[in-house]
């Protein structure tokens, strides 16, 4: 395991010199998030109601759900549509006249709804993507997704999203976005680094697996 984190850490040496976050994770802007007022939040989702769902639950597999994602993370991805970091002009439109203080309420909000869960109670007939999942492939430098993600996909840390119970076409998006290059607001470079290497099956696999999940 040591042995493979060092090899993608190295590997990210190689990518873009370029940051691909303006968000600097200080003390002053971790509080900032932390304390996010909800009730304000809700008043400002409103707008968000017909792509996101009115409590953060899309209709729509090609705009993900945002209820019980990480707080940190919704707020760094508001804050790079808003300064370019993440390119989506729909979103960036939304996102121009937002505040500091209105992302992290935004963030609290989307935050504390309860989550999107799957039609499928029990995950079956993932066996040939679980060797990925639990253990990586040191050929290909990829990790574990458990790793980052954690054991039921329900994030970990500030920067690593959610994605249990998201809608598995939107997922599929996004790693074919990684995939491409198309999306390069990850930090260090490092779900790019991971879904170059993957094929168009196990993308497909791995989608599927964590929309059925419901930690």
């Amino acid at each position: 395991m040591i042995r493979l984190t060092l090899a993608l850490l190295a590997a990210t040496s190689l990518a873009q010199a370029a940051p691909a976050t303006q968000v600097a994770w200080t003390a002053e802007t971790q509080e900032l998030v932390k304390n996010g007022d909800p009730a304000r939040g809700k008043q400002l989702a409103a707008t968000c109601t017909s792509c996101h769902g009115e409590k953060g639950i899309s209709s729509n597999p090609a705009f993900p759900s945002l209820a019980g994602q990480l707080p940190t993370y919704l707020y760094r991805q508001l804050h790079d549509y808003k300064d370019g970091s993440r390119n989506n002009p729909l979103m960036q439109n939304f996102t121009a006249a937002l505040s500091e203080q209105d992302m992290a309420d935004l963030a609290a909000w989307y935050s504390q709804q309860p989550p999107a869960k799957s039609t499928k109670a029990v995950s079956t007939g993932f066996e040939g993507i679980m060797k990925l999942i639990e253990q990586g492939d040191s050929k290909r430098i990829i990790p574990p997704c458990r790793v980052c993600h954690g054991e039921e996909g329900q994030g970990e840390k500030i920067d690593t999203p959610r994605i249990a119970g998201q809608s598995a076409a939107y997922l599929e998006q996004t790693l074919k976005a990684y995939h491409d290059g198309s999306r390069h607001n990850d930090i260090y470079s490092r779900m790019r680094l991971i879904a170059e290497q993957l094929t168009e099956q196990e993308i497909r696999q791995l989608s599927q697996y964590y929309a059925t999940l419901q930690p």
